[in-house]
């Protein structure tokens, strides 16, 4: 059973972009305040993705 998560405005299902929605408090995902990520890099792209609710954020680097 998946459980539903409260989304404090946010949709789950695009990518963020960093400059567009800065990190509201450092560590933890704005959506859910979780401290857990999946993260990685490709083509000079860093993409943060919360392990609870799958919120997803991209930065240029």
């Amino acid at each position: 059973m998946e459980e539903e998560y409260e989304t404090n405005g946010y949709v789950t299902s695009i990518v963020y972009d960093y400059k567009e929605y800065p990190v509201v408090k450092y560590g933890r995902c704005d959506n859910r305040h979780y401290t857990l990520f999946k993260s990685s890099v490709k083509s000079g792209v860093f993409l943060r993705e919360c392990r609870r609710c799958g919120m997803k954020k991209e930065h240029l680097i």
